[in-house]
């Protein structure tokens, strides 16, 4: 077993190493600070994988990167955070261009591609890592997550689905994953896996909400189908 210290500073060496690489699909530096008209968010859906995958695909997504994000453990590791002891979640960095996808767009993608219900478990992946969770970058983005919540959470209630675990908060220090797991979907022999379990359930309007994409944008997932991420291709949608 490492010593502390030197953990620590092999966890920092990942960190740095991963900062440096392009996104696999959007040739994008995958630590971009977000410019004039850009924001960033973190979503945890569940099992990081292919929870990227269905944000990097969305129109004016800029980039996206995986990680861990709520915990108590400073640089944490992939093993760390699936032992349950960090307290972290996994995530997705999703970095966007606020004139061409707004934020309602991207809550619209979080809400319907997993089960916000499920607590610390999506699917068959058991653990506070895979718990529901948006972690907000400002104050704004943090009332229309909440807005988004309570339309949601109506309309689950409607089709006789419990009451959302999801966590929203803000001010959380953001950790990028191993370099192997960044767009791992993408990647030739990845192994294909989703743990998300749609409800089926789409979300319309709500308080605060500006959709900018075009309604034909989400013909393009098919949640009813299982595993709907896996099966699509992996190019942006245009």
């Amino acid at each position: 077993m490492l010593p502390s210290w030197l953990n620590s500073k092999k966890n920092q060496a990942i960190d740095l190493e991963t900062k440096e690489i392009k996104h696999h699909i959007l040739n994008e530096f995958i630590n971009a600070i977000p410019k004039e008209n850009e924001e960033e968010i973190y979503f945890g859906c569940g099992c990081f994988w292919g929870a990227e995958k269905g944000f990097w695909k969305l129109p004016g997504v800029k980039t996206t990167a995986v990680g861990y994000a709520g915990g108590k453990t400073e640089n944490p590791n992939y093993r760390e955070v699936c032992s349950g002891n960090s307290q972290h979640a996994e995530v997705v960095r999703v970095l966007w261009n606020k004139n061409q996808i707004d934020l309602s767009d991207l809550l619209k993608m979080f809400w319907e591609c997993h089960d916000p219900t499920q607590g610390n478990r999506q699917g068959n992946d058991l653990g506070s890592q895979y718990r529901s969770a948006i972690f907000t970058t400002n104050s704004n983005q943090n009332k229309i997550a909440f807005n988004s919540r309570d339309e949601y959470q109506s309309l689950l209630k409607e089709k006789g689905f419990g009451k959302i675990t999801t966590e929203i908060s803000s001010n959380h220090t953001f950790y990028y994953a191993e370099k192997y797991h960044q767009q791992y979907l993408a990647k030739p022999g990845s192994r294909p896996y989703c743990s998300a379990m749609p409800t089926n359930i789409s979300l319309g309007n709500f308080k605060g909400s500006k959709f900018k994409l075009a309604p034909k944008i989400w013909e393009h997932f098919n949640w009813e189908e299982t595993h709907c991420v896996l099966r699509s291709t992996n190019s942006p949608i245009i």
